[in-house]
Formats: C-alpha cells, sequence, structure tokens
C-alpha cells in the first residue's frame, strides 16, 4: 500500500485508464470498475483516430502496459458500482462483481470456443455478427481471459466448453461477489453512448438495414470487425459506389437531444477516408448544419473538401425510404444554399449520431450527482472528492478526455494526501 490513500475509478474507457494510471503513478492506490469484462471502453471500438488516422492499439497497448504492471492497480471487471456511502475522505463503496464463469487459469487457447454450441450477437461489434457464449471480447482485450455470456450460456446442461478446457480454467458455478472498498475520492469515468437513432422519425434506422450509425462504420472499417475491415451494405454484403453521412442526426433537436455532441462532423469527415481508401471512385454525399472543426482540425476539413466526390449539402436530411426491400435507399433535404429540394439515391446512409452520457445507477448517501440538462456531470457535486473526468463532464474527443482525466486524477489526489 501507498500510505497515500485510495481512489476508485469508475469505468475502464480511456478516460479511466487515464486516470488510474496518473493517480497510481503519482503514489495512489485505485480500484478501477469496469462494467465489462475487458478494459478500453468506446477507444477500443474505434479504426482510426482523427486527425493523423492512425489506429488506437498502440496508445491503447501502452495504456494496458502501464495498468498491467503497475501493483498499486486493482481492477474489477464484469463489475459495477453499487452504493456509495460516507463522505469527504472516507467513502465506503460496495461494488458488485457479476461471475466470469473463466478462472485465472484462462490461457485464451480458444478449444472452449471450438466446443461451444451457442451463439450469441457480438455486443462489442453492436450486433452486427456473432460470437459463441464463450468468447474472448477482441484480440487487444485484458484480462487476457474469456468470458462467458451468462444469458446465452445453458450451464451445466451442456458443458462442452468445461470438457474440451485443458486448464481447468471454467467454473460454471462460479457466483457474484460483493466486495466493500473504502476510498478517499471517486472519479466518474463512465463514458458515453450512441444517441438511439431509432427513435428519430423518419430516418429508418433499425428499420432499413442499410442505414447504420457512426459507431457501426467504425467496426465494419476494422479489421477485427465483423467484415474484416471491408465496409460494405449490411443488407446484401454488396460493395458500395455511393454512401450519404447524415450530420446531427438527433442533435440539435428539441424533439430528441439539444447538445451538439462536437466530435461528429470530424468523425464523419475522417469516415469519409475510411470510403475513399476502399472505394476509390465513390460518390460520398455529406448531409449538414455546420461543420464543426476547430482549431487544427480546420486543416483536415480543407483537404477533404478537395476531394471531387466528396459533396456537402447544406441542409439536414428530413427522410430516408428505401427504393426497394434491403436495396439502395433516398436520402430526402432541403440544400438551404440554393434553396432546393434534393433527393439523393445512395448505397448505404451512415448516421452521425450524438453522444449521451453513460447512465449509472448508483445510490449516494447524503445526495445525487448532479448533472446539467444533457445528463453530463456538473463541477458541483454534493461532497468533495465526487469528481467527473472525459465523456461523463461533456462530449469530447480522445485527447481530451486524456487531458481532463489526468486533471481529475490530480484533484482525486489532494482529497488522499494524509
Amino acid at each position: 500500500m501507498s500510505g497515500n490513500g485510495k481512489i476508485l475509478v469508475i469505468g475502464g474507457g480511456i478516460s479511466g485508464m487515464t486516470a488510474a494510471i496518473e493517480a497510481s503513478e503519482a503514489g495512489c492506490d485505485v480500484v478501477l470498475v469496469e462494467k465489462n469484462p475487458y478494459l478500453g471502453g468506446r477507444v477500443a471500438q474505434m479504426n482510426q483516430y482523427f486527425p493523423k488516422l492512425c489506429p488506437p492499439s498502440c496508445g491503447l497497448e501502452i495504456n494496458l502496459r502501464r495498468i498491467r504492471t503497475s501493483p498499486s492497480i486493482r481492477c474489477l471487471t464484469t463489475a459495477e458500482v453499487e452504493k456509495i456511502a460516507g463522505g469527504p475522505g472516507s467513502y465506503q463503496v460496495t461494488v458488485r462483481q457479476q461471475p466470469r464463469g473463466v478462472n485465472n487459469k484462462c490461457t485464451a487457447c480458444g478449444a472452449c470456443v471450438e466446443a461451444c454450441p451457442v451463439e450469441r450477437p457480438n455486443q462489442y461489434n453492436l450486433g452486427m455478427d456473432t460470437t459463441k457464449a464463450i468468447y474472448l471480447p477482441f484480440e487487444m482485450a485484458y484480462p487476457v481471459q474469456f468470458a462467458i455470456d451468462g444469458e446465452a450460456c445453458t450451464g451445466s446442461e451442456c458443458g462442452k466448453c468445461v470438457e474440451a478446457c485443458p486448464y481447468q480454467a471454467i467454473d460454471l458455478e462460479m457466483k457474484a461477489e460483493t466486495i466493500e472498498i473504502e476510498v478517499q475520492a471517486v472519479i466518474w469515468a463512465t463514458g458515453w453512448e450512441p444517441y438511439d437513432a431509432s427513435q428519430i422519425d423518419g430516418l429508418g434506422f433499425g428499420t432499413y438495414p442499410n442505414v447504420i450509425n457512426n459507431l457501426m462504420m467504425e467496426r465494419l472499417a476494422s479489421l477485427d470487425g465483423p467484415t474484416a475491415g471491408k465496409i460494405q451494405r449490411p443488407g446484401d454484403e454488396k460493395e458500395i459506389t455511393s454512401v450519404a453521412f447524415v450530420q446531427c442526426a438527433g442533435s440539435r433537436d428539441e424533439n430528441y437531444q439539444k447538445h451538439c455532441s462536437g466530435v461528429c462532423c470530424m468523425g464523419s469527415l475522417k469516415q469519409t477516408r475510411y470510403v475513399r481508401d476502399q472505394y476509390p471512385d465513390a460518390e460520398i454525399h455529406v448531409f449538414y448544419i455546420d461543420i464543426r472543426s476547430p482549431g487544427r482540425l480546420e486543416d483536415f476539413y480543407a483537404a477533404v473538401q478537395e476531394d471531387e466526390k466528396v459533396h456537402f449539402i447544406k441542409g439536414k436530411a428530413a427522410k430516408i425510404t428505401e427504393e426497394s426491400p434491403g436495396g439502395d435507399l433516398l436520402v430526402e433535404a432541403e440544400d438551404t444554399l440554393s434553396g432546393r429540394r434534393i433527393t439523393q439515391k445512395v448505397n448505404l446512409v451512415v448516421l452521425a449520431t450524438g453522444l449521451v452520457p453513460t447512465d449509472a445507477a448508483i445510490s449516494i448517501e447524503g445526495g445525487e450527482l448532479q448533472r446539467d440538462e444533457h445528463g453530463f456531470l456538473t463541477a458541483d457535486q454534493p461532497m468533495a472528492g465526487l469528481l467527473g473526468a472525459g465523456c461523463a463532464k461533456r462530449p469530447v474527443d480522445v485527447a481530451a478526455c486524456v487531458r481532463d482525466a489526468t486533471g481529475a486524477a490530480l484533484k482525486a489526489l489532494q482529497n488522499c494526501v494524509k
């Protein structure tokens, strides 16, 4: 033990990992709680960062190595915080850890997968493919340890994975565990979810298979995605010759979410490069209200504008329909610069859905967390030492998450010095 107290970090994405690493390397003990069976959060699902278009795997690998080799960080995956009691400098935290079904003897050999007869939707790929009920979330997953989907697995009625495992690493009788922890500060790094585009009238998400959201596009373009990096239409697996990016899908809208997520424009501009790399002759149409590319990111926007096959239409898409079942799509909008109503036929539509803060239902003795009108954590919390970080506070890109999480770690440390 460091002697400088202990910090709880809720969420194992880029903000949570950064906060945990920085606090631990400054001499504090850290408990990192993540509800998924792996660390990495949304960053792990990304294909490339903007504006450099480099993969996130290198940065993740460095952070995971720092966590793996740190004697001051305790990682609890498949776990969620249920309750926080006490007060500043002495918070009593109750954590509920769900059974993984696989113990530390696992070598990730994969024999269990070959034996498992049950398929499940792959949540990591947003349901666009399947895995077995016992699975490794993704190639770089940490812990490097398989997990069992308790809802899909039939348990001891099957038991084929137990028979196939040569290391006795599978425990189908593993139970949930309640863990009590005392900490001096808590950092919320609970991240974000994509806005549910099926709630938006007229855009066809969830109804038309060739209307996808921007996170699904990241997975389609990723080598470890459902199509091994090949961008194709989900409806019929055909190559594409045209695609529409629909900005502000559900954002900046009184009927859905009022706020601008700030990063969606750059995300779509980045994804035009994904399309161009695979389909040099594809026609790309970007329907937008405003393109927001602050500071140094303006150069990236200017470079995309030079592509003669990328067409920018200043107008919010009003309606999307199918030309034929599972086929091409018709995007209707008003071009506000020309005053014309247009209907654009494309093979694929990508909705740039905004960021919604992940709702972590945690009981806090002494007051509820304070949130703004959009659901993000505010700077003013009911007690000292309760801190937000990254996208739990506001929609920001990865670089801003890292900076913000470092600042949150510093503030947390000030509550831990004895």
